[in-house]
């Protein structure tokens, strides 16, 4: 059965570096109170900070929801489709 995908874009809003919400999450590759690590619909988002909490997690509709302190949003290289990598190739990239 073929997966349904609502978002095809993406939105990152974060309230007082406390809040966040992401949109256009495909996948949770990762997560600790120091890091979340998202497969998003633009390649890989890393984020950091402290006291990191995934409070709402809806993949179906391809939304993240975090609570803490966020510092930083990095991306990684969008990966190329149809490719089919292991979680550690692509964290060691």
């Amino acid at each position: 059965m073929e997966e349904l995908r609502i978002a095809s874009t993406q939105k990152i809003s974060v309230t007082n570096r406390g809040q966040g919400l992401i949109t256009g999450v495909k996948d949770v590759l990762a997560f600790d109170t120091e890091e979340v690590l998202l497969d998003t619909e633009l390649g890989m988002l890393q984020i950091k900070g402290a006291e990191l909490h995934v409070v709402r997690l809806m993949l179906e509709k391809g939304e993240v929801a975090l609570e803490g302190r966020i510092d930083s949003f990095t991306y990684q290289e969008m990966r190329q489709e149809g490719r089919n990598e292991g979680f550690l190739a692509r964290m060691f990239r």
